[in-house]
Parts: structure tokens; sequence; C-alpha cells
């Protein structure tokens, strides 16, 4: 009998307030706003059991300094493995593609985003993509913006995407939240 995927989940403190992450033994599955229980939920739909170990604790800590380190602006990009496996088929190509297509310190808009990926009509599917993310901040759903630049529709939040938006434009990111 073939013992279930598991994955470890743990509380991550940062200015935007504590984001959970969660890893299996080979990458990290999702960083988010989620609270525990939301994202104990998330995990059972994908059939992962959350259970701690020492792989997936190492892979927690990594993102945990990385996404420190790009917080505190002393780093632009994210080399932790990352698993898709919490997105949708469609959620998993728009946010691949996310870094590629806007990288740091560029926004676009939803429709920009969806032309881009070869559907000019799913701007509104986009935007359900990109609020599902599973590896937010690792993957940069925030850098997408509505059509007149104003910052729109956040899992953390307006005010936690106008913090990133800020910190990567070079400007000062407003206090912690």
């Amino acid at each position: 009998m073939r013992t279930p995927p598991t994955a470890a989940l743990a509380s991550h403190r940062t200015p935007l307030g504590p984001l959970t992450l969660a890893a299996t033994d080979d990458a990290l599955v999702l960083c988010a706003f989620d609270g525990r229980e939301q994202a104990v939920a998330r995990l059972t739909r994908a059939g992962l059991a959350d259970v701690a170990g020492p792989g997936r604790l190492r892979i927690i800590e990594e993102a945990g300094r990385q996404v420190d380190a790009y917080l505190e602006g002393r780093s632009r990009a994210f080399t932790v493995p990352v698993d898709l496996r919490l997105a949708t088929p469609f959620g998993r190509t728009t946010v691949q593609r996310l870094d590629s297509l806007l990288p740091y310190g560029v926004t676009g808009t939803y429709a920009g985003l969806a032309a881009a990926l070869g559907r000019p009509r799913a701007a509104r599917a986009v935007g359900t993509a990109l609020g599902a993310n599973p590896l937010c901040v690792v993957l940069p759903c925030h850098r997408v913006v509505g059509a007149g630049g104003r910052p729109t529709g956040y899992a953390g939040g307006v005010t936690a995407k106008r913090f990133l938006l800020d910190l990567e434009s070079g400007g000062t990111p407003a206090a912690s939240l």
C-alpha cells in the first residue's frame, strides 16, 4: 500500500502579516495569507496530509528566508523549488508565466495578462486564477493591477499589494501592516 503524500505546514511572520507556508519533501506548495484551517483544507483537497518532516521543514525554512530577503529589498527572485499541485491547470499556466511576463518592478493588467497568455477574452478567468494562486509573493500575482492601474484584488489585501508594488518600484513601502 502506497503512503499518501504529505506536507509540513508552518506560519511565517512578515511585515504583511502571517504567511502560511507548506512544503513536501521536494518543494514549496503553499505560501498564502490563509489561516491554518484554510491551509489544511487546501492541502487535504490536494490529497496531502499535514505531517512535519526534516525535508519539508528545510524547504519551509528556506522559503521563509527568501521571503524575508525579498520583503527587506535584499532579493528580487525566489529559488526555492515550487510545486503547483494546489492550482488548477489554467491557474498553473497563469502563475507560472507571471515572472517572465511581468518581471520585478513591472505591472500589467488582467486583460493584458490574458492577451499575453493567448486568451484575450479571459481577463476574469485570469483574475480568478490569480486569486487562487497558492504561492503568492513567490509567484508575483501582486504585479497585476486593474485596468486603471489601481491595485485591486489581492489575497493579502490591497494594502499588502500596495506594499509589494512600492517595494518593487523602488519607492518606500508603507509601514508594517
